[in-house]
């Protein structure tokens, strides 16, 4: 097992000694070593051990007998229910900011300016692609340009309900962010004002729901596998 730094040390040490055990390097009914030989083995003191092994034993991973030591009682992920009932939740967020935005990039087929096209062209290249820093401003960017959208349509409870659930808009691109979900491109983006360009209102929702299309697909995988 690799050493571990002093920044959140308990939790840190939890984690390393739960992906052990689901790795199988102790068997479910094992004894784990003593508090010493896991101290040396993750540089670390035998407090910070003694409060890691607490934590795994409010997880239901282990289990102390008085007098004989400490065993593994369950191999099994306790992580994933959670995990997928976080990614369900997504998928709602998700829908409904698919709703948002193809009723809006239709409107915005249809009633559109010149001024709001160059708009949306400028905010794009403002936003450029995600190079994995200041994921809190490149969110920023990215939901500036997607209001800008909704606010093409001219419909402004449509822009309102967008301002409101800016959080859970903000959320649903920070998820694409990740290892998990795909984040879509300039050219995915772009595509979007091609279609309010064109003054296609079919051609607008389509593309919009080609746009979410990635996202929602490997989000199923996720919940299924």
């Amino acid at each position: 097992m690799q050493s571990l730094s002093k920044t959140s040390l308990v939790d840190r040490a939890a984690e390393a000694i739960r992906a052990e055990i689901l790795k199988s390097r102790w068997g479910v009914g094992e004894k784990l070593p003593n508090e010493a030989q896991l101290s040396e083995q993750l540089s670390i003191s035998r407090g910070t051990v003694r409060e890691a092994v607490r934590i795994l034993v409010s997880h239901g991973y282990l289990e102390t007998r008085q007098g004989s030591g400490t065993y593994v009682l369950s191999a099994a992920d306790h992580t994933r229910p959670l995990t997928m009932v976080r990614r369900a939740a997504l998928r709602d967020q998700f829908e409904a900011r698919l709703a948002l935005d193809a009723e809006a990039a239709r409107l915005a087929a249809l009633r559109h300016t010149r001024q709001q096209v160059a708009e949306l062209r400028r905010l794009l290249e403002n936003r450029g692609n995600y190079d994995g820093r200041d994921k809190a401003g490149f969110v920023t960017r990215d939901f500036a340009f997607h209001l800008a959208v909704v606010a093409a349509s001219g419909n402004s409870v449509l822009v309102n309900m967008y301002e409101f659930f800016s959080k859970v808009i903000g959320e649903t691109i920070a998820a694409t962010l990740g290892e998990d979900l795909p984040e879509p491109d300039m050219a995915a983006h772009a595509a979007i004002v091609d279609a309010i360009e064109s003054g296609d209102p079919d051609r607008a929702e389509a593309t919009v729901r080609a746009f979410m299309a990635p996202v929602l697909r490997d989000l199923d995988r996720l919940l299924t596998s």
